[in-house]
């Protein structure tokens, strides 16, 4: 069908969803399509939630991962609590990756970015004073840092390293059998979990 041939209506909802990331226009039209005949219900279901994933979503007190209330899950639960280590990434989507393991069983904490001097991210854009403050409060023993390797995801690396050089922490950095350039949120399950467990002190 071409596009002049759309309903309005119809054009618009293809429109709002190509814009998503990895969708096109035809796969944005197949899925208006399948919209336009699902069951009532389950387009209101649908709308509904997107509806409060923007009123509901909001950012953990503690981690700054995702969350729907003051803590997050992971936060707000007694045994991870008490973990003694504390795995740094970028953003909430690498949090999820590695979560997905099942494997790590410590806290996050969630950066917010990755230095970029050419992009003006500076030490003062990114979630370090916030990390400082936790590891004051003496309970983790271990920070990991858990970036892309990436040439900001190394810059990143290498200044965390020395800003927490001075306090009692053991500083290491995930091994690499992740890829230079590669996105650790996209990476499979055993190569992140390998990266996970031999792990290097910075």
């Amino acid at each position: 069908m071409a596009k002049a041939a759309y309903p309005e209506a119809l054009r618009r909802v293809i429109a709002a969803l190509a814009k998503w990331p990895g969708v096109g226009e035809k796969t944005a039209a197949r899925l208006a399509l399948y919209l336009l005949r699902a069951p009532q219900e389950e387009v209101r279901e649908l709308a509904q939630a997107l509806v409060e994933l923007k009123d509901k979503m909001q950012l953990c007190r503690l981690c700054f991962a995702f969350a729907d209330q003051e803590l997050c899950p992971l936060c707000a639960d007694p045994r991870r609590r008490q973990a003694e280590q504390i795995l740094v990434v970028a953003d909430p989507g690498d949090l999820l990756a590695i979560e997905r393991l099942g494997w790590y069983q410590g806290l996050y904490h969630v950066l917010g970015g990755l230095l970029s001097p050419l992009e003006g991210v500076t030490p003062d854009h990114l979630r370090l004073k916030e990390l400082r403050q936790r590891l004051a409060a003496g309970e983790a023993r271990e920070v990991i840092l858990a970036l892309n390797p990436t040439m900001e995801g190394e810059a990143t690396t290498t200044y965390i390293s020395q800003e927490l050089k001075p306090l009692p922490v053991r500083v290491s950095r995930i091994a690499y059998g992740l890829p230079m350039g590669g996105d650790i949120k996209y990476a499979d399950r055993q190569t992140l979990k390998e990266a996970l467990s031999h792990r290097v002190e910075t």
